[in-house]
This record gives C-alpha cells, structure tokens and sequence, in this order.
C-alpha cells in the first residue's frame, strides 16, 4: 500500500510539472504572437513593407533589406514603438548603395515611463559618449537604452544646434518621442494639462534656433467641465458676447461659434472643447437659445448642463417675451428644461429691492463684507467663507442684519463671495435676485468659472451679470518680460550692487551671492531668455592673465546660476579681459568700475528676435 501510494505521488507530481511547463510555453508563445502581430502592425502603418518578423522566446529578430541607413533606424525606430527595444535583434542587412553619399544622419529619443531609448546614426565625428551623458542626464536617473551607430562622414551643418535643442526639448517632456536630424526636429508629446501643453509649446517655440524647423504634436486630455455651461449675452449697448461657452467636439464649437455671430458677436471666441457635454443636442439646444437672445436684441441665456435659463431685456414688452420663450421651449430637445425670468423696468423696482450686499476686493488682496444679511447665522457664515477663500487678517465684517431680504437671500450672497474669489480685483453686489460681479482678472478664463459657480449655485434661483475685464498685466504668463526689458532688469540690479570675488580669486563672495540671486529671479521669469555673462578687468597684470581672470570669473557666475536652476543652454560665459575698459585705469576709482561681470542678450535671442521682426505681415488668408 506504502508503495502504491508513492507511485501515485511520484505521478501526480510528474503530470503536475508537466502541466507547468505546458503553460508556461503556452505564456511564452502567447508573447511570441502579441510580439509579432504588434510589430507586424506598425510596420504596415509606418510603410515598412521590406522588414520581416520573427520570435524567439522574448526576442523579437528582425531581418529583412533596408534600402539604406536611414531605413533601417526608422525600421527600429517603428519596431520600438510597439515592444520594449531591449527585445529587438537587429538581422537587418543595408542594400549596396553608392559609398561616396553622407547618409542622413539622425536620433529618435524614446521617452516614457520606463526609460529612454536611442536609435540613430551619427557622425564619427561627434564625441558619442558625452552624447549618451547628455542625453541620459534627460532620462533622470531612468533607464537608457543606447543603440546609436556611427558612420564615418562630416558633421552637416545644423546638427550641433539640433541636437542641443532636441535633448532640451526632452527635459519639458516626459512622454514624448523626439527625432532629430540637421534640418528638422520632429516632436510627438503628451501632456497632463492644456495648461502645461502651452507652457511647453510657448518654451519649444521660443528657444527654437533660427534655421531649424520644428514639426511639434503635443495632446494633452481635455478638461472635464462641471457644471457644463454655456451663458450667452448681449448688453444695453447692443455688444453680444460669451461668458461661457463649452463643447464637446468642433463641430458643436463651430454649431454655437456660428449662431453667436449671427446674433451679432464679433473678434475672437474661447469656446472651451471639453468632456461632460450633457447631451449630443448640446450644439441644437445653445443655438436655439442664443437665436431666441437675438430675437430679443438683448438679455440672455444661461445653459446649466439641461437646465435653461431666458432672461429678457429690462422691461421688454412682456407678452412679446413669452412668445419668444415658448418657441424656445418648443424647439429645445427633450431632456432640457426652460425657466423663463422677466426682467421689469428698474424703475419699477420697490424698497425691498434696494436692499443689497456688498463685497469688494482691492489689488492688495483686502475684502469688506458691506450691506444686508439676513441673520447673524448668515453674518458669521460669509465671514467664515471670506477668510477660507482670501486669507486671514484680510477680511473686514461691516454686514448689518436686516429685516425683509427676499427668499434665496442667503444663497444669493454666498455664492456672491465665492464669485468674488475669481477676479484680482473688483467687487460683487447682491440687490434683489440680481448679482453683479465687476472686477479685473489676469486669467482668461475667469468670466468662464464665474458664470459656471453662478449657475451651478443659483440653479435658477436669481440671476447674475458679469462685467469682468482680462488685463494682460495681471496675466502671470502674458506679462512675461521681453528679452531688452530681462537685460534691463538685471543691468537695474547691477547698478545698486555689482557681482563681487574673494580677494584675487574667482569665488563669488556673500555679497556676490545675493547679487545672483536676485538676477536668477529675473532669468526664471524671462524663459525664452539666453544671455551672455561677461567678464572684464582692469588694466593691471598681463593680457593673457586679465583674460583668464575675466573667463573664470564669468564661468562662475555661470555656475552660480546653474546651481540656481536656469538651463545652461541659455547662459554663455566670455572674458574679454581688459579688451573694453569703461573708466580710466589711471585710478582706483576707475579700475573698481573696469572690474565688472555684464549681461547681454546672447546672439541666439537676438538672431530669433530679428527674423520674427523680418517676418512678412499676412491677412487672415495668409496672403502678404
């Protein structure tokens, strides 16, 4: 029976084992397949139709005529988009084509979460191993890949300063595949925000050397709009315009685009494309209702996700008014709800009415609550709000508690405060069912966030005008210094206190070092800004001596500023020694003023700066 039993034992062990290895080839043939069907794929969208595939465990061999260099780096370059480049064994063979032609030399940087790649053909020329350095400094510690070759011809002309601006690009991304050659570079990126797609476009487009070109596809996730709003105006003076406008697609934006302008709007629309749209009649429902505004030739429409909102002109013929809004109700679709408001005259308005709140906002951030709450309840609760929205020690509580406020008081100015939060400067006043917000704002999108709160607070419940003006000072990305007023900035600063050394060296002293923090102060605001640091001296000492003193001392700066996190690609150190003296050497006054380090725009801000000038005007059509 013991015996018996360790047979059946020894054979269940066997059939056991046996099975695992069955799945496991069966796990192993399944990657073979995926590898291969991934591969074969790209390969036919990229047009690759000479390469053939093949498997080999986790290997993927890949073998085949490619009809020169540059074919077979692309081959790879495709190949690596669909399995990890490490799998990848090249059997490729290169057709005979004639020895005496420079290939087309190029990179493809692979950037992603798992590391970076390179593939390419470089010329021998080019130092490769401090090219990998650089380029495995943007991988920031991930893993590199290097399958770089080298063929033996002369570096064409471009590819220093390709090359410099492709491995720069690579630290502002960290998905992203960059393909670098003399001529071009090529980047295909994705961000995690509109907001940080421009910031990268506005960088990439402002540090592009002249003579390069840049083709640059950067997507980035659509922002989720909540409530989906669309509030759609036209004033006492006639002007029609968006307060809010939001669409799912560009066809709905070009569906809502189109009706405003036939109600009158004119110059440019921030039409928001984002996800949440309610319903696929979100374009039908906005034109209906902005047609009904223009019927009017005033008022307006707030769409709060399916929730309506008409309002009329003050004191337009009433009966007039209700033909227009019932027509309206029966063309929205289905699921969208209209409440019609009746504005009557002001004239007509009763004491209760000019009851109000008050709440303002001044450019140095200090609030006051003024008017009429309607309990003390309410008192301490928009206190409470105004000090959680603009801080403590700013908010002063002069509000009155006041018999005989309107329903949906309390709410009204709540929401009001909250409104108020949006703006740089400005104020918000509740009278009756009414809330105005007037005020000035550096984000474009504020009027925007503005009519999104008030509708989605109100839900109907009173009604609101928005006169919010963009200033582009206020704008922290609009009011970005040009490169003549960054040099201005620093030469400011230098005249109140120079960059000063350790006696008879060059290491910047305390002094010095504060001097450099303000000036990278400067640098980090102006970011399309390159400069050249210049080192002078006075007359004393040996030529070569001065130039060496003058050169060590501008690399420090340099240095310095580095450390301070401005990109070394835009700061150039220079000595030129006692080369331009600005005072006289004959005396010591003159020879501390000659002992200097200056700041200039370097030649390669300025070279972009002339051909942007040169740049031929063009109409809307893109005719000269």
């Amino acid at each position: 029976m013991a015996v018996n039993a360790l047979i059946s034992t020894i054979g269940a062990l066997t059939l056991g084992a046996a099975g695992a290895v069955l799945a496991s080839n069966a796990v192993v043939r399944l990657v073979e397949d995926r590898s291969a069907l991934a591969v074969d794929q790209v390969f036919l969208e990229e047009s690759v139709p000479w390469a053939s595939i093949e498997t080999d465990g986790l290997s993927v061999i890949l073998s085949g005529e490619a009809p020169d260099e540059a074919a077979r780096f692309r081959a790879l370059s495709v190949a690596s988009t669909a399995v990890d480049a490490s799998r990848l064994i090249d059997n490729f063979v290169i057709a005979q084509v004639d020895q005496t032609r420079a290939p087309d030399f190029s990179i493809e940087l692979l950037k992603n979460d798992g590391g970076l790649s390179l593939i390419g053909l470089i010329p021998a020329e080019v130092d490769r191993d401090d090219l990998v350095r650089d380029i495995a400094r943007t991988a920031r510690g991930a893993e590199v890949s290097d399958l770089l070759e080298v063929a033996d011809y002369p570096v064409p002309n471009g590819w220093e300063d390709a090359t410099r601006f492709g491995l720069a690009a690579m630290q502002n991304l960290d998905r992203s595949k960059v393909s670098i050659t003399a001529e071009r570079v090529t980047i295909i990126a994705a961000t995690d925000s509109q907001e940080e797609k421009a910031r990268v476009e506005e960088i990439l487009e402002g540090e592009l050397p002249a003579g390069l070109e840049l083709d640059l596809s950067i997507t980035a996730p659509r922002p989720v709009i909540s409530p989906y709003t669309l509030r759609f105006i036209i004033d006492a003076q006639g002007t029609a315009q968006f307060d809010a406008c939001a669409a799912g697609t560009e066809q709905v934006r070009g569906q809502l685009v189109g009706a405003a302008r036939s109600a009158g709007l004119t110059g440019d629309v921030d039409c928001v494309l984002g996800l949440g749209m309610p319903s696929p009649r979100w374009g039908r429902a906005g034109a209906s209702a902005i047609a009904a505004v223009s019927e009017m030739g005033g008022g307006g429409i707030t769409i709060s996700d399916t929730d309506v909102t008409l309002e009329s002109p003050a004191g337009f013929d009433e009966e007039k008014f209700n033909s227009i809004a019932s027509d309206l109700e029966n063309e929205l679709p289905e699921v969208f709800a209209l409440q019609a408001i009746y504005v009557p005259d002001p004239a007509a308005n009763d004491a209760t009415e000019q009851l109000e709140f008050l709440a303002t906002l001044s450019p140095e951030g200090q609030v006051q609550l003024r008017g009429a709450v309607s309990s003390e309840f309410l008192k301490s609760s928009v206190e409470s709000l105004a000090l959680a929205k603009f801080g403590a020690d700013r908010v002063y509580n002069a509000t009155k508690v006041e018999a005989g406020l309107p329903d949906g008081w309390p709410l009204r100015v709540l929401t009001a405060v909250e409104a108020l939060s949006e703006v740089n400067n400005g104020a918000v006043i509740v009278q009756g069912d009414v809330i105005q917000v007037r005020g000035n704002t550096g984000d474009t999108r504020s009027r925007s966030i503005i009519s999104r709160i008030l509708a989605d607070k109100l839900d109907g419940e009173g009604t609101f005008k928005i006169d919010v003006d963009y200033k582009e000072e206020l704008d922290p990305i609009a009011s970005i210094p040009t490169p003549e007023e960054c040099v201005a900035q620093i030469d400011a600063i230098l005249a109140q206190t120079k960059i000063t050394f350790e006696p008879g060296s060059s290491t910047v002293d305390d002094a010095g070092r504060t001097t450099i923090d303000r000036i990278a102060e400067v640098l980090k605001a102006c970011v399309n800004v390159s400069v050249e640091i210049a080192g002078h001296t006075d007359s004393q000492g040996s030529e070569e001596l001065n130039a060496r003193i003058s050169q060590s001392r501008a690399d420090a700066v340099r240095t310095s500023l580095v450390t301070r996190r401005i990109p070394p690609e835009r700061l150039t150190a220079v000595g030129y020694g006692e080369a331009t003296p600005i005072a006289d050497n004959g005396t010591e006054e003159g020879r501390e003023a000659n002992r200097r380090i200056e700041f200039t725009l370097s030649a390669n801000t300025t070279d972009k700066a002339e051909a942007t000038e040169a740049e031929p005007a063009t109409d809307e059509t893109g005719q000269e």
